[in-house]
């Protein structure tokens, strides 16, 4: 396994909006069990946009971009995670864990003393993931018509 190279990357640069397409396809294809269209990943966009986010961190193993996170900040104190996507077939590898990392290291520094994020059942490495990083299931924050799970962790 080589090491993953984590670094913040502006939403709408070329490479963030290329990995959060192929990131709302991935999980559009999962929910509908077939591939997404392009005017799908369009309405996910519009409907939960990425422009909010306070950082927004690409990564990979090499040159090639092989995942995303970002957050936002809820509060002054919390912040929310989103757009945590690794490439499938770079899964296993540890992104997930550099990306969490980073997105965590930076939200300290902005103040955050808690991360929250909500997630659908069906994303179960995602799950795992968290739970591995000691996110702790919490009651709903949110009415997200796709969220199924929510997870918070202290920081």
């Amino acid at each position: 396994m080589t090491s993953w190279t984590v670094q913040p990357a502006s939403v709408d640069s070329p490479v963030a909006v290329a990995v959060i397409r192929d990131y709302l396809a991935d999980i559009i294809a999962r929910y509908y069990g077939r591939p997404a269209t392009s005017q799908e990943v369009d309405l996910a966009i519009s409907e939960d946009p990425t422009d909010d986010l306070a950082v927004f961190f690409t990564g990979g193993r090499g040159p090639v971009v092989e995942g995303c996170a970002g957050y936002r900040f809820v509060n002054p104190g919390t912040a929310e995670l989103k757009r945590v996507y690794v490439r499938p077939e770079a899964r296993g590898t540890g992104g997930g864990a550099a990306l969490l990392a980073a997105v965590e290291e930076s939200a300290v520094s902005f103040g955050a003393t808690s991360i929250r994020l909500d997630t659908r059942a069906d994303l179960v490495e995602a799950r795992g993931l968290y739970a591995r990083h000691g996110y702790r299931e919490v009651a709903p924050f949110n009415h997200d018509r796709y969220a199924e799970h929510w997870f918070e962790k202290r920081l």
